[in-house]
């Protein structure tokens, strides 16, 4: 029998393929998010991360047409798969947003909220 653990997280996610300019480490990279909320974003990418390092990152909106300029910090990473040249999944919290795009960025996420049916975990 398999048990439902209660939701432990403070957000709800939404499932939502985004492109994003990580900027890390002096490289930069172009990925795509796996989901977001108000407070983070999941995403893969081709090379570990230094949790302890800010990492600076531009989000595409296909509703603006500006980046939204924001800096999250690594709450989480994991390699996909045990292949040596396989992607880490990468779970990131946002610390700061631009004040100007924080609106958009939220307004963005409610319009997706009420477009999708939700289903708690209980």
């Amino acid at each position: 029998m398999k048990l439902k653990l209660p939701e432990r997280r403070r957000f709800i996610r939404v499932e939502t393929p985004l492109r994003v300019t990580v900027i890390s480490g002096g490289e930069v990279n172009e990925v795509v998010t796996k989901n977001v909320s108000p407070v983070g974003l999941r995403f893969e990418i081709g090379r570990e991360l230094k949790e302890t390092e800010n990492i600076k990152m531009d989000l595409y909106l296909p509703i603006h047409h500006d980046p939204i300029h924001l800096e999250a910090k690594i709450i989480w990473q994991n390699k996909v798969s045990l292949e040596d040249n396989a992607p880490y999944d990468i779970g990131a919290e946002i610390v700061e947003i631009d004040d100007e795009t924080k609106n958009i960025f939220l307004k963005y996420l409610c319009d997706l909220l009420y477009s999708v049916t939700y289903t708690a975990r209980t």
